[in-house]
């Protein structure tokens, strides 16, 4: 096992040094700025956005595309003529898409977008948005783009959506326009049919206003925490007046931005001893069999964040956030969402694996819809080591 882990660390080792030495590579970048406000009623929200896009490749860029990935939960969708046409559909999706009303759907509709304070043309086709730039972007060049926009949540079927099968409110995922990947392959604009994800590195700054009743928890580092008590005070909380308390998230270094909503979380923290605060939250209504399997799986997340760091490297943000909701277990920058209605054994199996993907997708950064077995596999692997190692697990299965 160490040789296979010592191969492992030197051949990241190897490829970052191969990065930094190779003049020829390079990634795009992305800093966003947005505003968000919930109305918790209708699941409808309006957003504006601001976006720093910084074009560090050699190519000169004529377009843009933005992903939309709230589209796809409409009848007649690309992913719901997907899902009713294959022979082993997926069974939380089947037919369900094409049964959803008008006020169930989910969608991201955009009312205006300029390129550095002038307005440009775009075009949507289902959960994929092709912009007609005013100015070309050239390389090593940045430009800014300001959206408006309007979306609806939809019935949660598959990872996003509102009040899934465990009553969860909202599992805010792949929920804001979203730019896509370029890379020396080009454009990743890939339709939205329910897998997984390509993002570009970049920065987050969300400010999300919502419903005081509200506990929110997902990416990022909470910056006016004594302004939102749920937990995360560090002092007596001074909570603004009015109906609506606005979190406001920083994310550095992350590649998307997923968050999670409920008026009955419970929210518990413990700290790694690295200083990371890890954030369980989980419904209070939960039957009491439950509640203790979520008490009992704290300390041994924070082991394999403790673990993981020793293995491969450093978990390097200062929060980690466990959260109920979504579907089954899904991968997102520093958090997960997680079905909670489940055995210690499973609730912890998941959260593990989970919590490997915090290195390996969301520090490796692969191209999920492409090369998918290289962040599962790897995900896969160390979570056997794992629960091997400090859980009881059968070591053979390594």
């Amino acid at each position: 096992m160490k040789n296979i882990l010592c191969v492992l660390a030197v051949s990241l080792i190897c490829k970052g040094q191969i990065f930094a030495q190779n003049q020829g590579y390079w990634q795009q970048h992305v800093d966003y700025k947005m505003i968000i406000d919930m109305d918790v009623n209708t699941f409808k929200y309006i957003g504006k956005q601001e976006l720093i896009y910084t074009n560090n490749s050699p190519d000169t860029l004529n377009r843009v595309f933005y992903h939309l990935y709230f589209n796809a939960f409409q009848p007649d969708s690309e992913m719901d003529v997907h899902s009713r046409s294959i022979a082993d559909p997926d069974k939380r999706i089947k037919d369900r898409i094409s049964k959803l009303k008008p006020v169930e759907i989910g969608y991201i509709n955009v009312n205006k977008l300029t390129q550095n304070d002038v307005s440009v043309d775009f075009f949507i086709e289902g959960t994929i948005m092709e912009v007609k730039l005013a100015k070309p972007i050239t390389p090593n060049s940045s430009v800014k783009f300001d959206m408006d926009f309007y979306a609806q949540v939809p019935v949660q079927i598959r990872r996003s959506g509102r009040n899934n099968k465990e009553g969860v409110a909202l599992s805010m995922t792949q929920w804001y326009p979203k730019i896509a990947e370029y890379d020396f392959e080009g454009w990743h604009a890939d339709p939205y049919i329910g897998r997984e994800f390509h993002g570009v590195w970049g920065n987050f700054d969300v400010t999300i206003n919502i419903d005081k009743k509200y506990t929110v928890g997902g990416t990022g580092i909470l910056q006016n925490s004594n302004e939102i008590g749920h937990g995360y005070e560090s002092s007596a909380p001074n909570l603004p007046k009015g109906s609506n308390l606005s979190w406001h998230f920083t994310a550095e270094k992350v590649h998307d931005f997923a968050w999670a909503a409920d008026k009955d979380f419970i929210h518990d923290k413990v700290s790694t001893k690295h200083g990371t605060t890890v954030h369980f939250l989980y419904k209070n209504n939960l039957k009491e069999k439950y509640k203790n399997n979520w008490k009992t799986l704290q300390p041994v997340a924070v082991q394999a964040i403790e673990y993981f760091g020793e293995i491969i490297g450093e978990y390097p943000y200062k929060q980690y956030s466990v959260i109920q909701g979504g579907d089954g277990g899904m991968e997102y920058p520093m958090c997960t969402l997680i079905t909670g209605k489940r055995s210690l054994n499973s609730l912890v199996g998941v959260t593990v694996h989970e919590i490997a993907h915090a290195w390996f997708q969301f520090l490796l950064a692969t191209n999920e819809t492409k090369h998918y077995w290289m962040d599962e596999g790897f995900a896969s692997y160390i979570e056997e080591l794992a629960l091997a190692k400090f859980y009881k697990h059968d070591k053979e299965n390594i």
